[in-house]
């Protein structure tokens, strides 16, 4: 997965690790959080045909969110 986040010119900023919900009831059991230059090239890193087949195999085994913010 790295080398496809990189090849849209993101990195990753956290892969899991600890984490604690300050305030609300969500309660994700891991947070992945990436930087990208801009919301395009998220977007277009989520909707690549190279990311694709794996896209489709962490759903296949898991549930998750995927949110874009702008303005870091």
């Amino acid at each position: 997965m790295k080398p496809i986040v990189e090849a849209f010119g993101g990195r990753y900023l956290a892969r899991g690790g600890a984490h604690e919900v300050l305030e609300g009831d969500w309660s994700p059991s891991r947070i992945v959080l990436f930087e990208f230059p801009d919301m395009a090239s998220a977007r277009a890193l989520f909707t690549s045909e190279d990311y694709a087949p794996l896209k489709a195999l962490r759903q296949s085994c898991s549930t998750g969110h995927a949110v874009v913010v702008e303005g870091l």
